[in-house]
């Protein structure tokens, strides 16, 4: 049996809706029975039509309106967000919420830097980049007064003046093999997407390198997105859109123009295999139950499934707190 005690967090989509729609469907999540908080934090969106709402002005109202773990899934540190400013919100943030706060961190995609003036760099920057950032938040979460010329960014004799009686969270997204090395040594946890043939590689590594620096497992956090409506043509019409994030050249390449993607998206799968098997989109709680008992045999501490599709989200969400996350947590106590 999947371990029960998994928890389910709600990601908000800054990439399809206003910050107010993110803030009502958090409430929903909340009283459906989701453990956490969550929203993704892009600049831009993957389609045309889409939204590019601030995530940082969502999680402040969404603090106060939950009462479980709250961060974002996840914060690119590659340029566009100064590292110092990150860590000094994500701790203010804490102070507000004490207890729940954790930053999702990751080397992000080009539709958050490119539409900014920012040139994408390549994979190997992306990563140094990251362990750059990292490795300056989690020195000023300390308490330390940090001076750094990383290239890109710069402090000087920077400290963090207010400080919450105790520091944020870190998860740390990785899907390669360097990556998970950056996130066990900087991270409370690994992020990475629930897929069951790519995850398990992942995960094992990420145990590896943990117990190579005598650090525990901490958390595994595995993410996907998800629409429960009441038609399957409609679920998948609305959430057809999200096809591009299958595609693993858009995290890593310099493409960042929505139509492109979407174009790019269209050509190499059908919305069948988006719906059934990249994210979970249908009509069938059965499916969407049979599809998560998968991920949880690989044994997450955490699944954060975002919010996707516009026919219905709060009737989905609230489908899930009927017909879904029981049928999941069955065993639990």
């Amino acid at each position: 049996m999947p371990d029960t005690d998994t928890q389910f967090w709600f990601a908000a989509a800054t990439e399809e809706f206003l910050p107010s729609e993110m803030l009502e469907q958090a409430r929903a999540a909340e009283a459906a029975g989701f453990d956490g908080t969550t929203a993704s934090d892009h600049w831009a969106p993957w389609f045309p039509e889409g939204r590019g709402s601030s995530a940082w002005a969502f999680l402040g109202a969404a603090g106060q309106h939950t009462t479980g773990p709250l961060g974002t899934s996840v914060t690119p540190l590659v340029h566009h967000y100064h590292p110092g400013v990150v860590a000094q919100f994500f701790m203010g943030l804490e102070d507000l919420c004490p207890g729940r706060v954790f930053l999702g961190a990751g080397s992000g995609e080009a539709l958050n830097e490119v539409p900014l003036g920012f040139d994408w760099p390549s994979v190997s920057d992306q990563q140094d980049r990251l362990e750059q950032a990292l490795d300056a938040i989690t020195r000023l979460w300390d308490g330390e007064t940090v001076t750094v010329d990383a290239g890109w960014f710069r402090l000087k004799e920077a400290k963090l003046y207010s400080r919450a009686k105790s520091r944020p969270k870190l998860y740390v997204s990785a899907f390669g093999e360097h990556a998970v090395e950056i996130a066990a040594k900087y991270g409370d946890g690994l992020w990475t997407l629930g897929d069951p043939e790519q995850a398990p590689a992942i995960v094992e590594r990420w145990k590896e390198e943990r117990g190579k620096l005598g650090r525990d497992t901490g958390e595994i956090i595995f993410q996907s997105g998800f629409h429960l409506g009441p038609d399957e043509k409609a679920a998948i019409e609305s959430s057809r859109k999200w096809k591009p994030t299958q595609l693993p050249e858009v995290y890593t390449d310099d493409i960042h123009d929505p139509a492109d993607m979407v174009r790019m998206a269209d050509e190499q799968m059908s919305d069948e295999e988006f719906a059934h098997e990249g994210f979970l989109v249908g009509d069938d709680p059965g499916e969407h139950v049979d599809r998560l008992r998968e991920m949880l045999e690989l044994g997450p501490t955490v699944v954060c499934l975002q919010g996707i599709g516009d026919a219905d989200p709060l009737g989905s969400i609230r489908r899930y707190g009927e017909e879904v996350l029981p049928a999941l947590r069955g065993a639990r106590v």
